[in-house]
């Protein structure tokens, strides 16, 4: 049995996540860490990393980008691997991130969906077919009004992976309001919409002459992140220092 570390474990994602492995027959989260104490859990929860003593193969992060640093600092004084789920980590941030995984492993994603992972893959083998052969390539993302920043980590995400198969030639356009110009042929179009309680949409276009083709992927629910996290970090524990993505996980 995994035994797991639950970071942010009384927010809403750090209870999808204790409630999905409450029956996972393979992970157990054995400890949670979270400031606030309004949920009764099945595993002690401490207010700090650093109360922390149990015993762990891994820690799933659902945090906050201000505990990122004590994260790290735990980690790697400990030596316990980590998934970090956190969104809106800075630059800075990052580059720690990946300075510890000199030390310890740890995996880092933009989006824990594996959906989206598969997604990833399988849009750089369509780019070579069809970015090639003219297909103008386009991407609209729907969140709910919540949402604060626009194109989502996803839709960046989604954008790259074409733009690495196609030697990072293509620029990203996120606004033609301001301009009257024929669309360029090297320019992927990222498009984002706000509103309702839309968990997560992203649709992928290649236009091309007389045909388009469209990959879509619809996020009902925030288990499909939570469920992503969990086989995270059945996939690090016990894994060699080293900065690991979703695609390891799935390739």
């Amino acid at each position: 049995m995994i035994r797991a570390i639950m970071h942010g474990c009384n927010g809403h994602m750090g209870q999808v996540i204790t409630g999905l492995a409450a029956e996972d027959k393979e992970l157990e989260i054995v400890a949670g860490i979270d400031l606030s104490d309004h949920v009764k859990n099945a595993y002690p929860v401490f207010s700090s990393l650093e109360d922390c003593d149990v015993e762990a193969d891994v820690i799933i992060d659902f945090c906050s980008a201000k505990a990122i640093d004590g994260l790290l600092r735990y980690m790697v004084r400990r030596q316990i691997p980590a998934v970090i789920c956190t969104t809106g980590i800075s630059e800075e941030q990052v580059e720690k991130v990946r300075e510890a995984s000199a030390s310890v492993a740890v995996l880092k994603s933009a989006n824990m969906s594996l959906g989206i992972n598969m997604l990833l893959k399988l849009l750089k083998e369509a780019a070579l077919t069809l970015a090639t052969a003219g297909f103008d390539m386009e991407i609209v993302e729907r969140h709910h009004n919540q949402k604060v920043d626009a194109p989502s980590g996803t839709a960046l995400a989604l954008a790259d992976s074409m733009n690495e198969a196609l030697d990072n030639a293509y620029t990203y356009k996120y606004d033609r309001s301001g301009e009257r110009v024929k669309r360029s042929g090297n320019e992927i179009g990222i498009s984002a919409v706000r509103g309702g309680n839309i968990v997560g949409e992203h649709e992928v276009i290649f236009a091309g002459t007389d045909e388009v083709i469209e990959f879509k992927h619809t996020a009902y629910s925030k288990a499909v992140f939570a469920k992503g996290a969990i086989e995270a970090a059945k996939f690090l524990a016990g894994k060699p220092a080293g900065f690991y993505g979703m695609s390891d996980v799935i390739g």
